[in-house]
């Protein structure tokens, strides 16, 4: 009888103890709502460093040079103080391109394109010109 009282005991005690620890399931329900919220938080923050690291692109002024004058014309172009820029030319005669007021030359010849390329940092309106020949193939205006 008195094993039967004990086995009675340690059942009862067993079965209290276990409806004291089914109270304590509100707590983890809890810590996910914070897990989720700091998750949130950490990719909302990735995309505003994405978007940040973009550089700018250069303005590219294409000049076809034909029978030593610039085909279509005087090629015009007008870009903001501290732009990239480049001048690409290509050419059927040999000479030098001459960016007069920044006082850059390269030799441009058939098969071999000259290419100019610079931050545009001095305001104002610039000639570029075939050098040996005198002839101008490009008006560029840097405004402020």
């Amino acid at each position: 009888m008195r094993t039967l009282a004990t086995i009675a005991t340690v059942l009862v005690a067993t079965l209290a103890l276990a409806a004291c620890g089914g109270n304590d399931e509100a707590a983890p329900t809890t810590t996910t709502e914070t897990t989720e919220t700091t998750t949130t938080t950490e990719t909302e923050t990735t995309e505003t460093e994405t978007t940040e690291t973009q550089p700018d692109a250069p303005t590219v002024i294409r000049i076809r040079v034909v029978n030593g004058a610039p085909r279509g014309g005087i090629v015009r172009e007008t870009v903001r103080k501290g732009d990239r820029v480049v001048i690409a030319v290509t050419s059927d005669v040999s000479d030098h391109v001459h960016l007069h007021g920044y006082d850059i030359m390269r030799d441009v010849a058939p098969g071999q394109p000259a290419r100019i390329s610079f931050r545009a940092t001095v305001p104002g309106r610039f000639e570029v010109e075939l050098e040996d020949r005198g002839v101008q193939i490009a008006d560029l205006t840097v405004r402020p």
